[in-house]
């Protein structure tokens, strides 16, 4: 599958990529002067070729990446979207999707790294690997097939939650899942050039090399397509807005480990754990 890539450097500079390395966004297309202006054309298919731009690719090893936008717009959260994960927590099949919604100061970019509260605010925090949609164009009430013209690509990212707070009162799910740096997203935005097969991507939780938790994105309950329309007859959904889908499995962290989420063929993204 041929994929592009839309990202940023830690001091802002925007970037157009493939697998072979990144150019500057703006040799690419100088109308385009941020991420966010080129996701509209991300969603429509219509990003400039990489192999077309007169300049020389940086290998991705020699960029520093920050957040792929400088800011996201809405950030939905999808709960227990695996049957296999609901059944850990011992929690019911949901007959819809379960959504939250986190704040933007949870955001932090590709590295964090991950700052837990104080233990007197909670002592148990978990990790969670997601696949997590970015849209591209506004729409409303968007029909499951038309989903991918709205859509501007998809990123590995991080989720935490202070489950121990979530566990004293299931209502204080939007504080256990706000603080700070409790959503790490990945270094680049995959622009695949056709659909995205979601059946054959795997999503993994990982803490110190350790495999944590495992799944195909085939056994969510509501998949990236549905969870789009569903929510586009909620709201109007704009560019920038992320869906994190929801995770295979949750891992206990403390300080010094180390997390990784990686969704195949979209990426990797990993941070730290300090307190």
């Amino acid at each position: 599958m041929t994929v592009q890539y839309l990202a940023r450097t830690t001091d802002g500079r925007p970037l157009l990529g493939d697998e072979e390395g990144f150019v500057p966004l703006s040799a690419a297309a100088p109308d385009l002067e941020t991420v966010r202006d080129a996701l509209p054309r991300a969603a429509a298919g219509t990003l400039p070729d990489v192999d077309a731009v007169p300049a020389d690719r940086i290998d991705s090893a020699h960029v520093q990446f920050g957040p792929p936008l400088e800011r996201f717009g809405k950030l939905w959260g999808i709960g227990l979207n695996y049957a296999e994960h609901a059944g850990d927590l011992d929690e019911q099949r949901p007959d819809e999707p379960a959504s939250f919604m986190k704040p933007n100061n949870a955001v932090t970019g590709p590295g964090g790294p991950i700052r837990l509260p104080p233990v007197e605010q909670s002592s148990r925090v978990t990790a969670e690997a997601e696949l997590a949609v970015l849209m591209g164009r506004a729409c409303r009430n968007v029909d499951e097939d038309a989903v991918d013209d709205v859509v501007a690509g998809y990123l590995p990212v991080i989720d935490m939650t202070a489950e121990d707070i979530l566990q004293r009162n299931p209502r204080f799910l939007t504080r256990a899942k706000s603080f700070d740096s409790f959503l790490v997203v990945g270094p680049a935005i995959a622009v695949p050039e056709d659909p995205l097969a979601f059946e054959e991507l795997t999503v993994q939780t990982i803490v110190d090399d350790r495999v944590a938790a495992e799944n195909e994105v085939r056994n969510m309950l509501f998949p990236p397509r549905e969870i789009v329309s569903f929510h586009s007859d909620v709201m109007t959904l704009k560019p920038g807005d992320l869906f994190s889908t929801g995770t295979p499995g949750a891992e206990p962290i403390d300080p010094g480990d180390h997390v990784r989420a990686s969704v195949e063929t979209i990426g990797d993204v990993a941070a730290p754990v300090v307190r």
